[in-house]
């Protein structure tokens, strides 16, 4: 489907970017999107291993020593 619709639209085109206007193929021109679309995505939707609101990444700051943070009187009202 991809392929069709790529070789469909391969006619040259007038595009108008800020103060410039070319003549480039739309098949050129969809890739080119396509690709900085891709790009762009990736960066925003990549994990962060650095907190958002500022500061540095200490690896294991988070984790806890112990599992178990229930107290006594918590496992009563549990059971």
């Amino acid at each position: 489907m991809l392929t069709i619709v790529l070789m469909q639209n391969t006619e040259p085109v007038t595009f108008s970017f800020l103060w410039a206007t070319f003549r480039i193929s739309k098949l050129v021109m969809m890739v080119a999107v396509g690709v900085v679309a891709f790009i762009l995505g990736v960066l925003v939707g990549r994990p962060s291993r650095v907190k958002k609101l500022g500061g540095t990444y200490i690896e294991g700051e988070h984790q806890r020593e112990d599992s178990n943070t229930l107290s006594d009187e918590d496992k009563e009202y549990i059971n």
